[in-house]
């Protein structure tokens, strides 16, 4: 006697019935549905998820793919894309590519291996070459984060806009040599922060005192330049931080160079820290809707396999607010002995 058939057979059903509980198919009362699924449970049944997905053509599976599982933002970037998933029923696959543009291709390729329904990626390069690979596989695919100039669904903060906030902080504090410590050069986040800096630094006629250092979106890279720009005459009154992790190594520095923060330099950053991670000074920050960003992302995504939005629906680009938190770290003025 077949597993199936044996759990119709406790169950007091026929084993079609069986057959639409495990495979969430055709009208099942509450009631019956409970009592198969004791049935599976005293039988030992474990359904093959393998066959099934191939009969139904769904896997139930997402691949979030990120840049730096170590950044406290996209971790709860990730936080957001499971609970969504999880509350559709779905499982997700996590990989992580260090910025690397040829890992990403690599994990890209093995995910569509995997047959898994559909992708939230967070791009390592602007040209985003693992992008076309999904879509020339017709999977459904989200960008989180970052954006790429192919026309695709992005979920994004405004990234622009919070460093021209945190940037007027500054000059309304009197700052004129603000320094901006930022990432790769080719990562549109990198672009778009480093805009919102020019813009408030222009529109308020410093533009001879714009200077932009690319680095690495990590502590290490923060840290080695700080320690190399603190140097300058005349050095920066403030630092803008393009990541939390450049924020972290620039505290560092200055600490280690016996600079006080923000009595010798103002330090700001983009995305916030979480809450188990103190620093000193509290650092003042363009805070971004991690989970938010997450959660949306993959209610797009899940909206694209459902088809709710029509088989040739356009592509959306959606931006969520940041919010400016002031602390200590950005002070409340500029210290009078720095020249400026």
């Amino acid at each position: 006697m077949s597993k199936i058939h044996e759990v119709a057979k406790r169950a007091g059903v026929a084993p079609i019935t069986v057959s639409r509980v495990i495979n969430s198919t055709g009208y099942i009362s509450e009631k019956t549905r409970l009592k198969v699924e004791e049935a599976i449970r005293e039988v030992g049944y474990v359904p093959n998820v393998v066959a099934r997905s191939l009969r139904i053509k769904r896997t139930k599976t997402l691949a979030l793919v990120i840049t730096d599982i170590t950044n406290p933002f996209f971790t709860i970037v990730a936080r957001g894309v499971e609970d969504t998933a999880n509350e559709a029923g779905y499982s997700v696959f996590f990989c992580n590519t260090d910025e690397s543009e040829e890992k990403e291709e690599k994990y890209i390729q093995l995910i569509l291996q995997k047959q898994v329904d559909g992708i939230l990626l967070v791009p390592a390069k602007q040209t985003a070459n693992s992008v076309n690979l999904v879509i020339n596989q017709r999977k459904p695919i989200v960008i989180l984060d970052r954006w790429i100039p192919t026309p695709v669904d992005i979920v994004q903060c405004d990234s622009e806009g919070g460093a021209y906030q945190l940037v007027n902080l500054l000059l309304n504090l009197g700052h004129k040599h603000i320094v901006m410590i930022n990432g790769p050069d080719d990562v549109s986040t990198s672009i778009e922060r480093m805009e919102g800096y020019r813009r408030a630094m222009r529109e308020n006629g410093l533009m001879d005192y714009e200077q932009v250092h690319f680095g690495k979106f990590n502590q290490s890279s923060g840290y080695e330049i700080t320690k190399r720009i603190i140097q300058q005459n005349p050095k920066p009154t403030a630092i803008f931080a393009a990541n939390n992790l450049i924020a972290l190594g620039t505290l560092m520095a200055l600490d280690n160079l016996g600079l006080h923060v923000p009595q010798d330099v103002a330090v700001v950053g983009f995305d916030d820290l979480p809450p188990n991670l103190v620093v000193n000074p509290i650092l003042t920050v363009a805070s971004q809707p991690a989970y938010e960003m997450g959660r949306k992302a993959t209610q797009l995504l899940l909206e694209r396999l459902e088809n709710k939005n029509g088989e040739e629906c356009l592509n959306q680009v959606v931006k969520l607010p940041v919010e400016l938190i002031v602390r200590s770290s950005s002070g409340g003025k500029i210290i009078s002995n720095l020249k400026t």
